[in-house]
């Protein structure tokens, strides 16, 4: 089976919940193993285990968090190069409209294009004007729409993830 890890940082919570909706796609495509983890429980070593990563940030002055940037710059020893051509994608949550969710998404793509992966957005509608071209976003706290442009996201990563290593999808 392959694996699809998560990896996220949140302060008030609203992240965490958005990668719980992020895991529960990737659970409905099936044939993919989500794993979740806080940013302060993973390792390069989640990296090189999954087919997939897809990170989740709060938007922190219109980037990453700090907690995600440092991971990036602690691990490029470890993944930097040896995850090429693998798959990645990207979710933010932030305090406001104009909170900057599209330029933290933008970073995390970034960082994660730098390491070698192969990263996507979405052009699907979970409900009208909620799309995630980029990677799902929540103005605070997730609503039901914004939990469903995350499922969408999981469940797309989890059939990239298949497709790549050579599985036909429906």
């Amino acid at each position: 089976m392959y694996t699809v890890t998560i990896i996220y940082d949140t302060r008030s919570g609203n992240t965490e919940k958005m990668a719980k909706a992020v895991a529960e796609g990737i659970q409905r495509e099936g044939g993919v193993k989500a794993v979740i983890k806080h940013v302060d429980d993973a390792s390069g070593q989640d990296l090189l285990n999954s087919e997939g990563i897809i990170i989740g940030s709060p938007t922190h002055c219109g980037l990453m968090s700090w907690k995600l940037k440092r991971f990036f710059d602690e691990n490029t020893k470890i993944a930097w190069g040896k995850v090429d051509g693998r798959i990645a994608a990207a979710f933010s949550t932030s305090g406001g409209l104009g909170g900057g969710n599209e330029m933290t998404l933008l970073s995390i793509l970034n960082a994660l294009m730098n390491y070698g992966f192969m990263v996507f957005g979405l052009p699907e509608y979970a409900a009208p004007g909620v799309t995630a071209h980029y990677g799902a976003v929540s103005v605070q706290t997730p609503g039901e729409h914004e939990l469903e442009s995350c499922r969408i996201l999981g469940q797309k990563m989890a059939r990239y993830v298949k497709m790549i290593n050579g599985e036909k999808i429906r």
